[in-house]
């Protein structure tokens, strides 16, 4: 479940993708209120907001790119961020310094390695020229 369902104008799966990785950064932003209370998980906090609210504003800009290499970049400076908010949401679920939210530390796994794969594929099609998306539509 995502808490944006409308964006003004969102009608396709660049803006849906846009939602996705607003509502990850919400959610991690979130955690905040639990994640400051002890030296650890400010720690862990101070590493993972920057990541997961990053991958969203660079994901804006790559979808205003010049050209196909502003794209790339920026796609994968996104992939960069979403690999190191896994990481360190993966580091707050193992080390349990935050059970009381084991629930939503799984969900927002789950949906940081979605992210994690579409946005990789995203990067392959580009890097191709779009022959990965003419393979898939035959």
């Amino acid at each position: 479940m995502y808490f944006v369902t409308k964006i003004s104008g969102m009608n396709n799966f660049y803006d849906a993708l846009a939602a996705r990785l607003m509502n990850f950064a919400v959610k991690v932003i979130q955690l905040d209120k639990e994640l400051n209370k002890t030296y650890t998980a400010r720690h862990a906090f101070s590493q993972v907001f920057p990541a997961a609210t990053s991958a969203g504003a660079n994901y804006e800009e790559a979808r205003a790119g010049e050209i196909r290499a502003d794209f790339v970049h920026k796609m994968q400076i996104v992939h960069k961020e979403l690999r190191e908010s896994r990481y360190w949401l993966q580091l707050i679920y193992l080390s349990a310094i935050l059970p009381s939210k084991f629930k939503e530390l799984i969900e927002l796994q789950n949906e940081v390695g979605e992210l994690i794969r579409i946005i990789a594929k995203s990067i392959l099609t580009a890097k191709s020229g779009g022959r990965e998306r003419d393979k898939s539509a035959k």
